[in-house]
């Protein structure tokens, strides 16, 4: 009876031996890609237009300079088509080539500002007086899945 029950235990050893290599070369139907940040936006009534006179002005200018420094990959302005109640009317997407640290991220910064010729406290107070073009409903970070 033990030599059933050792013999019974060395096939299924020898058998998980012989899948387990099959198992791990398995490999998955998708590899990863870009990283998306995408922004939801309402606009203020009445101030579609000088929002995206802003987003045609300086956030275009920021946007370029994350393309040219090799941070950003691609930038994208969406419009919905009959947002209804509080959703948004605009998707604000940028596309980065991966995750960044955060050393990386003050790097960007620091280019951003010199670039724009402000610095993060500047930047941020015209975010708020931006307020009255537009609300921020949320944003998102995704990464793509490329299906093979």
């Amino acid at each position: 009876m033990k030599l059933a029950k050792h013999c019974a235990v060395l096939t299924v050893a020898l058998g998980l031996t012989v899948l387990a290599p099959a198992v791990l070369a398995a490999e998955s139907s998708y590899t990863e890609g870009t990283v998306w940040e995408v922004s939801q936006i309402r606009t203020e009534p009445g101030q579609f237009e000088n929002y995206l006179d802003w987003l045609n002005g300086p956030w275009k200018k920021m946007q370029e300079i994350g393309k040219k420094e090799g941070y950003l990959v691609s930038y994208h302005v969406l419009a919905v088509n009959n947002p209804r109640g509080n959703e948004p009317d605009l998707f604000l997407a940028v596309e980065y080539k991966d995750y960044y640290t955060t050393a990386q991220r003050r790097e960007f910064q620091k280019k951003m500002e010199a670039a724009m010729a402000s610095d993060a406290r500047k930047m941020d107070n015209e975010s708020g007086e931006r307020k009255v073009l537009r609300k921020v409903l949320g944003s998102m970070e995704l990464q793509e899945l490329k299906l093979k």
